[in-house]
């Protein structure tokens, strides 16, 4: 055989392989873009990712839609992002609700959080304020703490329902110093915030921008926030682990933007990088901050991994020592 038609019957070989194999992000994308936001309209992670999603349709040539799917505590529309083709143009925003408490919380989830997703941006850590009703005399993380231990009957505190967040915060807390609390579980976190301002519940960890009225107005006492750093809308408010001398402590939610899984690697890491650069802009991390979040650097892909699983590990073990496992 000569080396010509040798070549050639490579050639043929190769040439289908290569007309099938996926373009990849070289041509991403040729349609539009759909970010599935599992809250209602006019939520803190809506508002955001309007602003960011206007800043990627400009940089990526086609329109970002936003797809609000709330219901079933943010697994609705988990679930149809987890099934969706994987090819960067269904693409999702997820809490540590969906990706790290779920999945122990309830009985029987329809995705696997660790296989059918893989992350695009970690842009937002999303903390909560510890309120206490102005009329305790309390002004301090140490001040709660004596107080607590030294109460004749337990303190009691709200949140938006049993193994939320906020719930699993306080809970993190009472394991943290040994403190012994009663959880009144509400529907809705208006009315969790709104019943400490009564003086119906003593305390709670509460979302920064719907206590922050009630705060300024002295109806609610700020005594820290779960985060690491402060938080840009209440800056005379320590950290909890700088309050309390707990250097190891933080409760804290988070966005993070994911796609499904078999999304191929060149997409992930173009949104990646797009994503990256538009959350640095200076404009950006104020309008985040204005709306009582904080700003947040993404790491790597490989990097959001790790804090995904340590994310898991944490609430996912505290849900079980607290009998809470499948219970929803």
């Amino acid at each position: 055989m000569s080396a010509l038609r040798y070549a050639l019957m490579a050639l043929a070989l190769v040439a289908p392989t290569l007309a099938i194999s996926p373009a990849g992000a070289v041509d991403y994308p040729n349609k539009p873009i759909t970010i599935v936001v599992p809250l209602a309209a006019g939520t803190g992670m809506d508002s955001i990712v309007r602003l960011y999603a206007d800043q990627l349709s400009s940089s990526l040539g086609k329109p970002v839609v936003i797809d609000n799917r709330p219901g079933a505590a943010t697994m609705l529309g988990t679930t149809a992002v987890a099934t969706a083709p994987g090819d960067g143009y269904m693409l999702l925003v997820a809490t540590s609700s969906a990706m790290a408490i779920n999945p122990v919380l309830y009985k029987k989830i329809n995705y696997d959080p660790v296989k059918d997703f893989v992350p695009i941006s970690f842009y937002v850590k999303s903390p909560f304020v510890l309120v206490v009703n102005p009329a305790l005399p309390i002004n301090s993380v140490p001040e709660l703490i004596k107080y607590a231990k030294e109460s004749q009957t337990p303190l009691s505190y709200s949140s938006p329902g049993a193994g939320v967040a906020q719930h699993l915060s306080i809970e993190f807390m009472k394991q943290k110093f040994s403190v012994e609390m009663t959880h009144v579980p509400y529907r809705n976190t208006g009315q969790s915030i709104t019943d400490i301002a009564a003086g119906h519940v003593a305390l709670g960890f509460a979302e920064a921008g719907a206590s922050l009225p009630l705060i300024r107005d002295g109806k609610l006492r700020a005594l820290a926030v779960s985060s690491a750093t402060r938080l840009p809308i209440l800056p005379e408010v320590p950290p909890f682990a700088e309050a309390a001398g707990a250097p190891d402590f933080e409760a804290v939610s988070w966005h993070i933007l994911f796609a499904p899984s078999p999304t191929p690697k060149d997409i992930v890491g173009k949104l990646h990088d797009e994503m990256k650069r538009i959350m640095a802009a200076p404009d950006m991390t104020k309008r985040v901050a204005d709306i009582g979040l904080i700003p947040f650097e993404t790491p790597s892909v490989e990097g959001i991994n790790q804090y995904l699983a340590s994310e898991r590990e944490k609430w996912g073990t505290l849900v079980k020592k607290l009998g809470l496992e499948g219970t929803q």
